[in-house]
């Protein structure tokens, strides 16, 4: 009985022991072993930097203000007669405007009577745009008065070192004394502008003036004459209209001249120029006739943008 009591106490201790061998190698063989790590994940190269608002996304965000001068449609306008008031060629009205149709325009429609690029268009300048910006001092500093020195120089006395302070003091001017007036540079003188170019007018036909300039009714003077009598051109320009789309005026030419002058020749029989054409002082450019008035003559304008001028103040006498 006891034999059998020790045996089992010896097998006991044996499993004991076996156990502890057993978890000391598995201990070991997890020390040792790979350790689990997660997925990687190759990145790219890539540098994402942080992006600035360029000069046109900024740009972008500020509204374009546009101060260009407009006119507002009336009841009986014209586009022709629009332009022919304000002393302009109708097909720039057209492309400053866009329109697709310049017959199409309507009561209370606004429009732009200059180009883009007229004095007077703003652009509201972008933020944050200081380039433009000069910083000036206000009070210029005068090099001659102005002591950029360190202020006090340690000395040994001597008499030598006095005499020289009492010499440099003597030379410096003093703070009440006055100041020698320095020349100012001197300042290009600005061209001066480009003479206004004169016009030498003529003429447009011959024949008895029957009626005067008034700014209301007859905003030229009116010439009798003929049937099929020539008209010519009063001054050297460019033919901006020829037709009979003007209410009023019958088969017309219109001529811009220089200085933002402009020449009209209405109640002709008929236009000999096109529209377009650079024509010369002294050139035919349509016969007498009387269409949309009642007897044959010759209705004649002189405006310099846009404002009727009275003709007999510009032709020569005769």
């Amino acid at each position: 009985m006891k034999m059998q009591q020790l045996k089992q106490i010896k097998q006991f201790k044996t499993a004991i022991r076996n156990g502890a061998l057993l978890g000391i190698a598995l201990f070991m063989s997890a020390c040792v072993s790979t350790p689990h790590q997660a997925p990687v994940v190759e990145r790219s190269n890539e540098v994402v930097k942080e992006t600035q608002p360029t000069q046109s996304d900024v740009s972008a965000t500020k509204p374009v203000v546009d101060n260009r001068p407009t006119y507002t449609v009336k009841r009986g306008d014209t586009l022709l007669r629009i332009a022919f008031e304000l002393g302009l060629n109708y097909r720039d009205i057209v492309a400053w405007n866009n329109l697709s149709n310049p017959n199409d325009i309507k009561v209370d429609q606004v429009l732009y009577v200059a180009p883009p690029d007229a004095q007077g268009t703003a652009k509201a300048n972008p933020v944050g745009n200081n380039s433009s910006i000069e910083v000036r001092n206000l009070n210029p500093i005068n090099p001659a008065t102005n002591k950029t020195a360190p202020r006090g120089d340690k000395r040994a006395y001597s008499e030598a070192t006095l005499a020289e302070m009492q010499k440099n003091e003597q030379n410096s001017p003093s703070l009440g004394a006055p100041v020698k007036n320095e020349v100012a540079p001197k300042v290009a003188e600005k061209p001066a502008d480009k003479a206004i170019e004169s016009i030498d007018w003529a003429w447009p036909t011959e024949g008895k003036v029957v009626a005067t300039f008034d700014d209301v009714r007859v905003k030229g003077v009116q010439i009798a004459g003929k049937s099929g009598q020539d008209i010519y051109a009063s001054a050297s320009g460019k033919v901006i209209y020829q037709g009979n789309a003007m209410r009023g005026y019958g088969n017309i030419v219109i001529i811009m001249h220089a200085n933002n002058y402009l020449t009209a020749y209405a109640f002709n029989k008929v236009n000999v120029v096109k529209e377009g054409q650079p024509v010369s002082k002294g050139q035919k450019i349509a016969e007498m006739g009387n269409t949309d008035t009642d007897s044959v003559k010759l209705h004649f304008e002189i405006r310099q943008a846009g404002k009727p001028i009275d003709p007999l103040k510009l032709l020569p006498p005769r």
